[in-house]
């Protein structure tokens, strides 16, 4: 499983770099207005306001479609946290109910896959703890599974359940953190429109001598900070949001009760 590069940067850096690259896309725009006569003798300053006006309404409407999509991932995320530890619970409670031969075992296989779960969201290689989650789910399997031949009831048809709905779940986890991202199209699109709208604002500020980088930059900043407010929502691991694992970790209190 790999995630994407983005994942590895800081997120302050991409809040810079947005920054930077808007202030160069003002400047490039500024440049061209400033050094091309073509452009004065043909464009009218008054006919550039609502090409920008069209502009920053095209890019709000995009960054909201793009915020739109990384909330309801977060939010999704959450749910599946909060899915997985009351169905891993409920297992570890059924567990109960069969026969002990398997019952220990049971119970000792869902303490470690519990651990196993919460090194997952802070391990710098999430691959070991993902192999290693399938490992305990086939052992697991094994076990409910022996214990449902060697005597088929209700209590071992609801454990057969339980350890099922635990696997769909880390499936449901690992598709909604790691594969359920907003596509690298949407991205491409977002920074193009954004550099599109700053170079125009540019080459409008360029018939008049300043700048006007007074009102420019906090723009600049504003859409910076939105555009890495959804970079963050997006990436399951690293950030200033982060799904928390409070719930996993009542249950993994509860099991070392148990266990004590």
């Amino acid at each position: 499983m790999t995630t994407s590069i983005f994942d590895s940067i800081p997120i302050y850096y991409i809040y810079f770099g947005i920054c930077i690259l808007m202030l160069i896309a003002f400047e490039i725009g500024y440049q061209i207005s400033r050094r091309s006569k073509g452009i004065k003798e043909e464009v009218e300053p008054a006919t550039l306001a609502p090409v920008i006006g069209g502009l920053i309404g095209l890019l709000g409407f995009l960054m909201a479609f793009t915020f739109s999509i990384a909330t309801e991932q977060f939010s999704q995320r959450k749910q599946y946290v909060l899915e997985e530890a009351n169905e891993i619970g409920t297992a570890y409670l059924r567990a109960d109910l069969i026969d002990s031969k398997y019952k220990t075992e049971v119970k000792q296989l869902l303490r470690q896959y519990v651990d196993t779960r919460l090194r997952a969201v802070n391990s710098t290689n999430i691959n070991n703890e993902l192999l290693k989650s399938v490992e305990l789910h086939n052992l697991l399997w094994s076990e409910v599974s022996a214990a449902a031949l060697a005597k088929p009831n209700t209590n071992t048809s609801m454990m057969i359940q339980s350890i099922n709905k635990i696997i769909d779940l880390h499936e449901n986890r690992v598709t909604a953190g790691l594969r359920n991202r907003i596509p690298l199209s949407i991205w491409i699109t977002l920074l193009a429109i954004s550099f599109m709208t700053m170079t125009t604002i540019g080459i409008k500020a360029g018939f008049t001598k300043p700048r006007g980088l007074i009102a420019v930059i906090p723009m600049i900043l504003a859409f910076a900070a939105l555009t890495t407010l959804i970079a963050d929502l997006n990436r399951p691991q690293k950030g200033l949001f982060k799904v928390g694992q409070q719930s996993m970790i009542s249950v993994q209190k509860s099991m070392q009760k148990d266990v004590k």
